[in-house]
This record gives structure tokens, C-alpha cells and sequence, in this order.
């Protein structure tokens, strides 16, 4: 019996042909960010989130691209960016759910909408649905205990929710997302 074996360590190979930190991004750090903080690296933080606001995730150069900005290595700005939980390095759907977990969440019931919208739309936590249009995460606290339990859509609040309530919205949801204001009043979805 012979052995066959391959070669699954691929290089990434960027399909981008322009830059992830667009110069708009670039220059509104420069302008606004870099007076204000002592550090360049300090900046970190306020760029990812252009770059979230951009494409939906980080993509894998602007690691680099960052660390060339900010004058710090790579190796800090992966270290930085993947400690929060908000930040993604893959493309996600059009929308996106942050279900709460926290104890008020955990309390109200958080596990119920989680199970609701796995035998609705198939999808656990940390997967997007087969059309693209829903991806589903479970994070911490997003600071709506008084309407446990809650989640985020696009950055919107929903509570208090109830299993049933909050598929019936995420089912509702346009195949492609209305741009609102996450200020907005908070959606009951119940």
C-alpha cells in the first residue's frame, strides 16, 4: 500500500487589487485619531472598526497594512485585533446576530432563542446560513440587561425576545439590509 500525500499548507493568496485601509481610512486617522492619542498604536482600535464598517470582517491584509500605518509589527496588531470578539476574519451575511449570553441573557433564556434559530435556520453559533444571510455569533454582555434576553442585528437592539418572536423577525429580514441607525429604538422581537 502506497502512501499518498498532499501538500495542504497553501500560502494565502490575496485577491484584493487595492488596499484594505482605503485612503479615506488613512486619512480620517491621520487627521483625527493620531492628535489625539500619544501613540500611533493607540489608533488600533478606531481603524478596525472603519475596516469592520467596510467589509463586514478584517481581511487578512490589513494586518500588515495596519502595522505599516500604526509603526508597529504585525505580530501587536493580530495580537490586538483578535482579542476582541467583535472583530471577524472571515465574510460574514448580510446580517449579522450577536445573541447575548451574559447572566441576564443566560437568565432570561438566551439558550431558547440560540436552540429556536438552529431548528429554524440550521445554523449554530459562529455559522452562516447556506444563503448567506444570516450569521449567527453568541458574545458577551451588549449592555440591554434590562431587556434580557437580547440581541444585536446589523448593530440593532432586540429585547426582551422570545424564541418564537425572534425568528419570525430574523425571517422577515429584506435579502438585502436597509443601511438604519443603531441608535434606533430598541426592536422587541417577541
Amino acid at each position: 500500500m502506497a502512501w499518498t500525500t498532499q501538500d495542504r499548507l497553501k500560502p494565502y493568496a490575496s485577491k484584493r487589487t487595492g488596499p484594505c485601509i482605503t485612503p479615506a481610512m488613512r486619512k480620517e486617522i491621520e487627521e483625527k485619531y493620531f492628535p489625539r492619542y500619544p501613540w500611533k498604536q493607540a489608533c488600533m482600535l478606531p481603524l478596525f472598526h472603519m475596516v469592520m464598517h467596510e467589509y463586514g470582517y478584517i481581511p487578512p491584509e490589513a494586518i500588515g497594512e495596519a502595522a505599516a500605518l500604526l509603526e508597529v509589527t504585525p505580530a501587536q496588531v493580530s495580537d490586538a485585533v483578535t482579542f476582541y470578539e467583535e472583530f471577524r476574519f472571515d465574510p460574514s451575511g448580510a446580517y449579522v446576530v450577536n445573541v447575548c449570553r451574559s447572566i441576564a441573557c443566560e437568565l432570561g433564556g438566551h439558550e431558547q432563542i440560540l436552540a429556536k434559530i438552529k431548528d429554524v435556520f440550521g445554523i449554530d453559533p459562529n455559522e452562516m446560513t447556506d444563503d448567506n444571510k444570516i450569521t449567527l455569533f453568541e458574545v458577551e454582555c451588549i449592555g440591554c440587561c434590562e431587556f434580557a434576553p437580547a440581541a444585536l442585528v446589523n448593530g440593532k437592539r432586540h429585547g426582551p425576545l422570545t424564541p418564537e418572536g425572534f425568528v419570525k423577525t430574523l425571517a422577515e429580514l429584506p435579502a438585502t439590509p436597509v443601511d438604519t441607525d443603531h441608535d434606533a429604538d430598541l426592536a422587541t422581537g417577541s
